[in-house]
C-alpha cells in the first residue's frame, strides 16, 4: 500500500467495515442471525444481504460492469425490504457467499478504474453522474453505518460488542463495570428528567 494514497485509504476503510459486519455473525445460531431485534425488523443476516446488493449495484451497473448475479429484490414485483432479510430457504452460506462475490466484483472495479472514472447511478436520477471516488465514499459510509447497526443488534442478542475480535475499541471494563455504568447513566437520565419538572418512567 502506498503511503497516503487516496484510493488505498478508501479501500482499506471499506474492507474494515465489511469485515466488521461479517464478524458479527460468528458463533450465532441460525435463529439469532435472522431474528428481528427492532420494530423495523433489523437483523444481522439481512444487513449482510442488503450490503451485498449495495456493492453489486454501485460497483457494477453504475460503471457498466455487469456482475452476473440474480438479485430477486430488483424484480418489479419484489416485496418491500426483500433485501433486508433472509428467507428460511436462503442459507447463511448463500448470503455470505453472495457478499464475498460482491466484494470480489467491487474490488476488481476499484483496482481497474482510476478514482476520477465516471459512472452513472440510474436510481439517483439527474444527480446520477458520479466518480469512482464518490461511490467509494458512499459505499464505505453506508457499510460503516450498517456495521453500527450490526454492533447494536449483536449486543442485544448476547452482549458481545466491539469493532473486531482482536480490538473491541471499547473503553470500559468487565461485565460488572458495565452494569454499574448502565445504572449510573439510568440515574443521570432520571435526574435530568426530574429537573425539567416532567414525569419520567415509572
Amino acid at each position: 500500500m502506498k503511503p497516503n494514497d487516496p484510493k488505498d485509504d478508501l479501500h482499506r476503510y471499506l474492507r474494515s467495515a465489511r469485515e466488521a459486519v461479517v464478524w458479527k455473525l460468528d458463533g450465532l445460531s441460525e435463529y439469532d442471525v435472522r431474528r428481528p431485534l427492532t420494530r423495523t425488523g433489523t437483523n444481522l443476516l439481512g444487513l449482510v444481504k442488503h450490503l451485498a446488493g449495495v456493492e453489486l449495484g454501485y460497483f457494477g451497473p453504475a460503471f457498466a460492469r455487469p456482475h452476473g448475479e440474480y438479485l430477486l429484490w430488483y424484480e418489479d414485483d419484489a416485496e418491500p425490504n426483500a433485501d433486508m432479510w433472509a428467507t428460511a430457504d436462503e442459507s447463511r452460506e448463500d448470503v455470505l457467499g453472495l457478499y464475498h462475490r460482491a466484494w470480489a466484483h467491487a474490488d476488481a472495479t476499484i483496482e481497474e478504474l482510476p478514482l476520477d472514472a465516471m459512472g452513472h447511478v440510474a436510481w439517483w436520477g439527474e444527480t446520477g453522474g458520479v466518480t469512482l471516488q464518490r461511490i467509494m465514499l458512499h459505499v464505505t459510509a453506508e457499510t460503516h453505518r450498517h456495521a453500527g447497526h450490526a454492533d447494536i443488534v449483536r449486543e442485544l442478542i448476547d452482549g458481545n460488542v466491539g469493532m473486531r475480535e482482536a480490538n473491541s475499541n471499547m473503553a470500559g471494563g468487565d461485565e460488572a463495570w458495565y452494569e454499574g455504568y448502565w445504572h449510573r447513566l439510568e440515574a443521570s437520565a432520571r435526574q435530568a428528567q426530574a429537573k425539567q419538572g416532567r414525569p419520567g418512567p415509572a
